[in-house]
């Protein structure tokens, strides 16, 4: 049986959530058959992938790379990449718990795979409130609201 969500580790460490935290998190945006691959990486591969796709030579919290297929076709919707170095230093410097800042990036990079984005003020107060709906349910609190 294929998982909904694979889990790849390039690093470990202790305020990674379990596997099974991290992909009870994705699934609940999965939609019908969807799928996805999380990949979690240190700094030094977010910064290559995010100068190599985005043209940022710095590393970043999530990167999303969806799959165009549509899921009649392929049922994998993406790929999402996660910096563990980064989301804890974020945590941290937003007295935030590391686990509601992994649960965020979770959804913040399903969200995108999905199709939703913040390039302009309309789209991100779209975003913004999915997440934290999504987020309330999850028994978390708005992310925006420090």
């Amino acid at each position: 049986m294929i998982m909904p969500v694979e889990i790849q580790h390039q690093v470990t460490a202790p305020e990674i959530p379990i596997d099974q935290t991290l992909q009870d998190w994705a699934q609940i945006l999965l939609k019908d058959q969807q799928q996805v691959l999380i990949r979690i990486v240190d700094k030094q591969e977010s910064q290559q992938l995010n100068f190599q796709y985005r043209q940022q030579d710095k590393a970043t919290n999530v990167l999303s790379f969806p799959d165009d297929l549509p899921i009649e076709i392929n049922p994998f919707i993406g790929d999402l990449v996660i910096c563990a170095e980064i989301v804890k230093e974020q945590a941290e410097n937003q007295s935030k718990s590391i686990a509601a800042h992994w649960a965020h990036m979770i959804i913040h990079g399903i969200l995108h795979l999905q199709g939703f984005d913040h390039q302009n003020n309309h789209e991100a107060k779209i975003m913004e409130a999915q997440e934290i709906k999504t987020l309330k349910k999850l028994n978390f609190a708005n992310p925006y609201e420090l």
